[in-house]
């Protein structure tokens, strides 16, 4: 197999695949050693360490993780994920929460290639608040943004609200009206008039430093 089509095969991951990943390759960067399967399941409130070995299995079988024979701590990532890594502009920080006037830094970050969209048209900002959480957006995640002005019902995008406003949530349309929905079962959506909203991209990855 071609080391394009391993690449796509390993990008074919489930959310808390993803999140398993990317705890293992922080906690790797932090400690210099792998965490045990008890350590992620605690990270997750995973009680079942069956559970926890059947989700790094099949990382390992989606060639992102690798383990060593007969040794304890031994799952490290493999190669193909950070194969290629492109710069991507930080374009600043998006409110998950009550919208906040967007401040544009002169910034770059590095993601692998295979995060990003087909049309390469896209940026990224840093996410400022809690009403995305269900969505297992955070504060202080980096949201990678596919750059267009149409989305679907449902999709989560990057909205500009009033003309000078920005904001992180789901979309929905309703006629002559918007409604942006947060991932949060706390807060409110907002209801807004169409014409006040402008649709600036939609989020297609993620990512986060533990």
């Amino acid at each position: 197999m071609s080391a394009a089509k391993l690449r796509r095969r390993a990008m074919a991951l489930t959310r808390r695949q993803r999140e398993i990943f990317d705890f293992i390759r922080g906690f790797i960067d932090a400690h210099g050693y792998s965490p045990s399967l008890e350590e992620i399941g605690r990270h997750f409130g995973l009680t079942s360490v069956a559970t926890v070995h059947k989700h790094v299995q099949r990382l390992v079988e989606k060639k992102l993780l690798r383990k060593g024979a007969n040794r304890s701590r031994s799952v490290e990532p493999t190669s193909i994920e950070t194969s290629t890594m492109v710069p991507v502009p930080l374009l600043g920080v998006v409110a998950a929460g009550a919208p906040l006037e967007s401040v544009e830094v002169p910034e770059t970050i590095t993601v692998p290639q295979e995060m990003l969209p087909r049309s390469g048209r896209c940026f990224a900002l840093r996410v400022r608040g809690d009403s995305m959480i269900e969505e297992q957006i955070r504060d202080g995640d980096v949201v990678i943004v596919e750059s267009q002005a149409e989305a679907a019902d449902g999709e989560t995008v990057v909205a500009l609200v009033r003309g000078h406003e920005v904001t992180l949530k789901k979309l929905q349309r309703r006629g002559d009206s918007v409604r942006l929905v947060p991932a949060n079962a706390a807060l409110r959506a907002l209801e807004l008039p169409a014409a006040d909203v402008v649709v600036q991209g939609v989020v297609r990855g993620l990512l986060r430093r533990y």
